[in-house]
């Protein structure tokens, strides 16, 4: 199961106590998983269709709740192997079509004819439980988020751009930074940063997937410490290893042009140790000469030796 399924399987178990909650939800499943079909001169039916039994159920309980209607659920078994089964929910208008949609917020009737609605009703998202539950709806009826091992990304996707802002600017009023991109026919909008997910999910109630997505958090960012850790360490290492090579071969060169002799006693003290133990870290050179050094005694004394190893290069023994 993916965690996109697992998040909407823990968000169709809440079922909230206030009916205009309950109406607030419904009124975003049907509008992004719904569709309207004319049947009549202003007469609608409206149909709910889903992949995801648990959402189905949850619509079909909502609609009983609020409407006191019992609706069939069609189940549509796929031929393809790997597509899921599709579950429908058809209200027809002798159900109560019109006036259900009405109350949710879709369409608006003026006089005799009866228009679309593209906005989300203030009426509907009228105080913060009732927006929360559309928010939720919204994302059972048409979100999906990527797994967090992978990616985090969750995105809302819709058929009409004019309500891709409404509900960009309802998510905005948590300060989610929901942004819009076109995508074929559609709108989607998408949330990126990871604590807005987090946000995004708690807001919405989805409680497990906030612990689980916070402890894959935590758990990337150890891996990311110690990968950061790691790779400064080794850095560190192949900078002492190259010095240290580089140090032996300005003594070698030295030993073979004018021989060891040629140094200070200070300087061919430290050249003879670098020599046979070239393995050593500065520290530990500095701890074997007859009057020990610090770490940066002992490099200055190496530098040295390089930069008398580099004029013999050029040929000068100033």
């Amino acid at each position: 199961m993916s965690f996109s399924m697992e998040v909407k399987n823990e968000l169709s178990r809440i079922i909230a106590d206030e009916e205009h909650v309950k109406i607030a939800e419904l009124a975003a499943l049907v509008r992004m998983s719904g569709s309207l079909k004319l049947m009549g001169f202003n007469k609608l039916s409206f149909k709910v269709v889903t992949e995801n039994p648990a959402i189905a159920r949850k619509v079909f309980s909502l609609l009983k709740s609020c409407f006191g209607i019992h609706v069939d659920i069609e189940v549509r078994k796929n031929k393809n192997l790997k597509k899921n089964n599709t579950y429908s929910l058809l209200v027809p208008y002798e159900q109560g079509a019109n006036d259900i949609l009405e109350k949710v917020g879709i369409i608006e009737k003026q006089g005799e004819n009866v228009y679309i609605r593209s906005d989300i009703p203030d009426l509907i998202v009228k105080d913060e439980d009732s927006k929360r539950a559309y928010i939720r709806g919204a994302f059972l009826g048409g979100g999906s988020v990527s797994d967090p091992e992978k990616t985090y990304h969750v995105e809302l996707v819709t058929l009409d751009e004019e309500l891709s802002v409404y509900l960009m600017n309802l998510l905005n009023t948590y300060d989610f930074n929901a942004k819009i991109i076109p995508r074929k026919n559609t709108y989607v909008i998408y949330l990126k940063e990871s604590n807005h997910i987090s946000d995004f999910f708690n807001i919405m109630g989805a409680h497990n997937a906030l612990f689980q997505l916070e402890d894959i958090k935590i758990k990337k960012q150890m891996r990311n410490d110690v990968n950061r850790i790691v790779n400064c360490e080794t850095a560190n290492l192949t900078k002492t290893v190259n010095a240290a090579m580089r140090q032996v071969e300005s003594i070698k060169y030295i030993m073979q042009t004018v021989g060891l002799e040629y140094l200070p006693d200070n300087l061919r003290e430290i050249a003879e140790l670098r020599i046979e133990y070239d393995d050593l870290s500065l520290k530990e050179l500095g701890e074997m000469l007859e009057s020990p050094l610090g770490k940066s005694g002992v490099n200055h004394r190496l530098k040295k030796i390089e930069e008398i190893a580099d004029k013999l290069r050029e040929g000068r023994r100033d």
